[in-house]
C-alpha cells in the first residue's frame, strides 16, 4: 500500500474516531439552555410570589370595595400576600394603620390619601425605609413610585366644558354650583380648581356656589336646598363624586326641576351612578371606572415588583380613561359588582 493510502486511511479513523468521540461527549454534556419563555416566567414568579403588599383606603366603600376585590384576584393568583387595614373614614385610624405597616415592612404599600398632607410624611419614611409605595385616585403633596388614577384636572376640565355648552351662552340663567368632596383632598381640590379656569373664561357663567360636601350625600341635600332656596333659576350642578351627588338630585326632584337643573358628576362607575343617569336625575356622568383602575394598581404592584431599583427611584402615572355616560347605551362604562 503507498503511502497516500496509509495516509488517507490514518485521517479517515481519526475521524471516525473524533466523532465518536464527540458522540459521547455529548452524551454527558449538560442540558441545552431552558426555554426562554419558561425562563421569563421563572423570574416573574421569583419576583413577586411570597411578596406582601399593604393596602390602606381611606374606608371600604363600593368604590374601594372594587379595587379591593381586582387586587386580591390577581394577587391570589400570583401569589402575593395582601394586608389591608380599613379605617372606617377615621384619619387618626388611617395614620396610625400606616404608620404600623411601615414598621412590618411590607414590599408595597397601596394607600388613598384622604388629604394631601395627612400621610405625606410616612410615605416618604416608607420610601426611605425600602418600602415601594403607590398611591390611588387622590393623591398627596409627596410623590412616590406610583400613582394610580384619574387625571384629575383633566377630569374637572372635561365636566366644566359640557356644563358649559348645556347652560353657557344664553342657554338657561347661566347659573352653576359646584358639591366639592373634602376641600382638603386632592381629587376634589384640583378638580374644583381645574373646572372654575374654564368657567372663569366664560362670562355668561356664574358660579353661584362651591362647597365642600365631605363626600357625604346628606350634606350636598342641605348644600342644594339652600342654593336653589337663594338661585330659583339655577341652571347645573356639577359634582366630583357620584355617591354624594345622590342627595342633591332628590332635592331637585322634589323641588320639581328634575330637567331644569342639569346633574353632571364625575364617576367611579359605580352601578348606582348608572341607575340615577337613566333615571334622569343625572344629566351627565364622567366615567374613570374603578374595576379597571383596580387593574392598573395590580400593574403598578407588578412594575415596581419586577424593578430592581430601589423605592423612590420611580414616579410611574397609571392614568385612567374617562368615558361619558350618557344614556342607558353606555351602561358598560359602569362596572358590575359581583354577587358573593
Amino acid at each position: 500500500m503507498s503511502n497516500n493510502t496509509n495516509s488517507i486511511l490514518s485521517f479517515m479513523r481519526a475521524g471516525v474516531a473524533g466523532v465518536a468521540l464527540t458522540i459521547a461527549a455529548s452524551a454527558f454534556a449538560p442540558a441545552q439552555a431552558a426555554d426562554p419563555r419558561a425562563d421569563l416566567y421563572a423570574k416573574f414568579e421569583k419576583a413577586v410570589k411570597g411578596k406582601t403588599v399593604a393596602w390602606v383606603p381611606v374606608w371600604v366603600g363600593v368604590l374601594e370595595g372594587e379595587w379591593t376585590r381586582v387586587m386580591k384576584a390577581h394577587f391570589d393568583d400570583y401569589g402575593i400576600k395582601m394586608v389591608m387595614r380599613d379605617p372606617n373614614l377615621k384619619s387618626d385610624v388611617q395614620l396610625q394603620a400606616v404608620s404600623t405597616l411601615i414598621n412590618e415592612k411590607p414590599d408595597i404599600l397601596i394607600v388613598q390619601n384622604p388629604t394631601t398632607t395627612l400621610l405625606a410624611r410616612e410615605l416618604k419614611r416608607a420610601m426611605e425605609s425600602g418600602i415601594k409605595v403607590i398611591q390611588v385616585n387622590m393623591a398627596s403633596n409627596q410623590l412616590t413610585d406610583a400613582y394610580v388614577g384619574a387625571d384629575v384636572p383633566k377630569l374637572g376640565r372635561s365636566i366644566a366644558n359640557e356644563v358649559i355648552k348645556a347652560c353657557g351662552g344664553g342657554k338657561g340663567s347661566g347659573k352653576i354650583a359646584i358639591l366639592q368632596g373634602e376641600a382638603t383632598a386632592a381629587y376634589s381640590f384640583d378638580m374644583t380648581k381645574a373646572a372654575m379656569e374654564v368657567f372663569s373664561k366664560d362670562p355668561s357663567i356664574k358660579v353661584v356656589s362651591s362647597q365642600p360636601t365631605n363626600w357625604d350625600a346628606n350634606k350636598a341635600a342641605e348644600v342644594t336646598t339652600n342654593v336653589l332656596q337663594q338661585n330659583p333659576d339655577l341652571c347645573g350642578i356639577m359634582s366630583v363624586w357620584g355617591p354624594q351627588t345622590a342627595g342633591a338630585a332628590q332635592v331637585v326632584k322634589n323641588a320639581g326641576k328634575q330637567g331644569q337643573v342639569k346633574i353632571f358628576v364625575a364617576s367611579d362607575g359605580q352601578p348606582a351612578d348608572c341607575d340615577m343617569l337613566e333615571q334622569g336625575l343625572f344629566y351627565k356622568n364622567l366615567s374613570y371606572r374603578a374595576d379597571t383602575q383596580g387593574e392598573a394598581i395590580v400593574n403598578a404592584v407588578l412594575t415596581l415588583l419586577q424593578d430592581p431599583r430601589p423605592a423612590g427611584s420611580t414616579q410611574l402615572a397609571y392614568y385612567t380613561t374617562n368615558y361619558w355616560v350618557s344614556s342607558k347605551a353606555d351602561r358598560q362604562y359602569c362596572f358590575t359588582v359581583p354577587k358573593e
